[in-house]
């Protein structure tokens, strides 16, 4: 079965509410009104309702029973920011976050962590800082986690991986990087894969040696003491995770070498070009990034989206929200 269509069976009749910050792009809102009229969540449109309704308008999309809400005319405006200031701990004033929440990923973030949305998708306009900075210090990370990361799932035919961190972690030294391994690997079974996690890197179990590759050895031996029920080796070149045959010569005794299905880029760098290079030579669905680590599902949107990669990051995000 599709990925989404397993997903959208998942989340079917629980109700679930996805906020859009960026409520007046057309992508967003061509995304929205398609999962409003197939009754597969209930979107949320953050924004002026006069300017969301001409663009879509404009559009020809018809908005139907779509909630929209505008920070400035919010009648529970007031309480968010009380909660707000609470959330802060000191470190805003209730002027600050008055000024903040008026900012539309604040604004959405706030809604998600008072409960009054199951998740959030937001990044079509904006950077990942953007839509990252309010997440963590309002959502936060979830227990356990010290970090969070950004993975896609890649998608084509009966095909199916997921690639991390391609979106956060600049440069993970080796406890970062093995945390971002568990983190990717715990997530895999709801994107129906079962996770054999590649950790990446030039080397073969030891074929180069530099910092860069006892970096990778080291962060596989602290995912494996983090998760010693999931396949995870490494260090590992890419068609030696990839290939059956590459595998079975470079590194014969492992588990994972040429059955990989979950593959963690030494850092931000290798991921981000690994990711589009799949995408964009190789044709595959490239959905996220989606963000793992957050105490609440809140997803981050490439620039570069077009309405269907909105509509199934939606799902997604609505999906992890179970």
């Amino acid at each position: 079965m599709d990925l989404f269509e397993s997903l959208k069976n998942k989340i079917d009749g629980k109700n679930l509410t996805i906020v859009f910050p960026e409520g007046n792009e057309p992508r967003i809102l061509n995304a929205a009104v398609k999962l409003n009229s197939a009754k597969i969540l209930k979107p949320i449109l953050i924004g002026n309702k006069e300017d969301i309704t001409k663009v879509a308008g404009d559009n020809s999309l018809d908005l139907g029973d779509i909630q929209i809400i505008d920070p400035n005319e919010y009648s529970e405006f007031d309480d968010m920011v009380d909660a707000f200031v609470e959330r802060r701990k000191g470190k805003n004033t209730k002027e600050q976050a008055e000024t903040m929440l008026k900012d539309n990923n604040y604004f959405g973030t706030m809604l998600v962590y008072q409960d009054k949305a199951n998740g959030m998708v937001s990044g079509a306009i904006h950077s990942t800082g953007d839509t990252v900075r309010p997440a963590l210090q309002i959502v936060k990370t979830a227990p356990g986690n010290s970090r969070i990361s950004g993975a896609f799932v890649l998608q084509k035919g009966d095909q199916r991986y997921l690639f991390s961190d391609c979106a956060i972690n600049i440069n993970p030294n080796a406890q970062e990087l093995g945390e971002i391994a568990v983190q990717a690997a715990k997530s895999a079974p709801l994107f129906d894969i079962d996770p054999k996690v590649a950790m990446l890197s030039f080397s073969t179990m030891g074929s180069a040696k530099s910092d860069e590759v006892t970096k990778v050895a080291e962060a596989t031996k602290v995912a494996q003491k983090l998760a010693p029920e999931i396949p995870i080796d490494g260090e590992l070149q890419f068609d030696a995770a990839l290939v059956p045959s590459v595998g079975n010569q470079k590194a014969p005794d492992s588990k994972v070498a040429g059955n990989a299905n979950v593959f963690v880029f030494p850092e931000l760098e290798a991921g981000n070009i690994g990711y589009k290079i799949a995408q964009r030579f190789g044709g595959y669905d490239a959905v996220g990034p989606i963000l793992l680590g957050l105490d609440k599902p809140i997803s981050d949107l490439s620039r570069g989206c077009n309405a269907d990669d909105v509509f199934k990051l939606s799902i997604l995000t609505a999906a992890l929200a179970l």
